[in-house]
């Protein structure tokens, strides 16, 4: 690496213009199915909050400018994925490969691809639906595969109150695992099939974490039971269960950063004491953001606010280097001289 240091990078997405646009999962309508209405202000706060968290810990924090018709770029973790970053490789030799969205959120892809390629990453496509890292990261020397039936999103007629309910489906179709395992290897993906609207993404209900990430949270009832049965297999002890209470904060919609020699998991606030407990057991510290505009009204919580880049280094004297320092958070949003480490609440 040249002697460059290494800094662990991520994506988030501006939300100067955060709303409700299409309502795509359970959490984003009311009962009675109508979009629920944000309120911007507490949103943008809670968002500064998110950023400097992370940049308090030592990342690297780029920031995707807004764009009016297309609100859901605040949740970058379905721009796409990087397969597992190791330092010593060139940021120009990565390559970042691109999701095929939900139809409400598929305008955003062009977005996400120009600002990754001006980052200094090469691109690729894939042929099927896929919400990138959202439904597929590591798990230790592995990865996991989250997937479900796609539908056409509906209102459909039912003898309740309301008399109609939404059909939501899932985001990433089983068939785009062969392309998957052209870029990991197929024996090491885990696939996983779910059941639960309301976690319609694999990272609402699995965080990886540990010194390797090689220890799972994981709330099983949004799995099919042969899933289940398959995660508990693999990953034995590696395996923290989560309680309802705690799955429904979506409490495993956490993102893991490295400071110093420490391990830190950034997670919704509110999760139990209980839970707190067990992964400091783990020798992995909790730290507690607030960001519930996002979860109650968005259906997204801390990971799905982060897309996460790696390891990059600074140093090559590049257009994409410069381009970074434009679209640092540092640099956008922090005087030089009074740049904040600011860990909220260490749980």
């Amino acid at each position: 690496m040249g002697g460059q240091e290494a800094r662990h990078a991520v994506l988030m997405g501006d939300p100067s213009f955060f709303s409700i646009k299409g309502g795509a999962n359970p959490h984003t309508r009311t009962f009675w199915g109508r979009r629920k209405r944000v309120s911007r202000k507490k949103a943008i706060t809670q968002w500064h909050q998110l950023a400097r968290s992370l940049i308090g810990l030592g990342v690297e924090v780029f920031v995707l400018p807004p764009v009016k018709e297309q609100p859901g770029l605040v949740y970058p973790a379905n721009a796409g994925f990087l397969t597992r970053i190791q330092e010593e490789i060139p940021i120009r030799e990565k390559t970042f490969y691109l999701s095929n969205l939900i139809s409400t959120r598929a305008g955003e892809k062009p977005y996400y691809k120009d600002f990754i390629k001006q980052l200094g990453f090469k691109t690729q496509e894939l042929s099927y639906r896929f919400e990138g890292e959202a439904d597929f990261f590591p798990v230790g020397d592995r990865y996991i595969f989250t997937y479900g039936v796609i539908e056409a999103q509906r209102f459909i007629f039912q003898w309740a109150i309301p008399p109609y309910r939404r059909v939501y489906g899932f985001r990433s179709d089983k068939e785009v695992l062969a392309e998957l395992s052209l870029i990991a290897e197929r024996d090491k993906i885990i696939p996983l099939r779910l059941i639960n609207e309301a976690f319609y993404h694999g990272d609402t209900l699995l965080c990886s974490f540990g010194p390797n990430r090689e220890l799972l949270l994981a709330y099983l009832p949004a799995l099919e039971p042969n899933s289940q049965a398959i995660l508990r297999e693999i990953m034995g002890d590696k395996l923290v269960e989560l309680e309802p209470e705690d799955a429904w904060l979506y409490a495993a919609n956490s993102f893991q950063v490295a400071y110093g020699d420490q391990r830190y998991l950034i997670m919704p606030e509110g999760v139990s004491p209980g839970l707190l407990s067990r992964i400091k057991e783990r020798g992995v510290i909790p730290v507690l953001v607030d960001v519930s505009e996002f979860w109650k009204k968005g259906g997204g919580s801390v990971k799905c606010m982060i897309g996460d880049l790696g390891y990059l280094v600074n140093g090559e004297n590049t257009m994409a280097e410069k381009f970074r320092y434009q679209r640092s958070y540092r640099n956008l949003f922090l005087l030089p001289t009074a740049i904040e480490t600011h860990l909220p609440l260490l749980g």
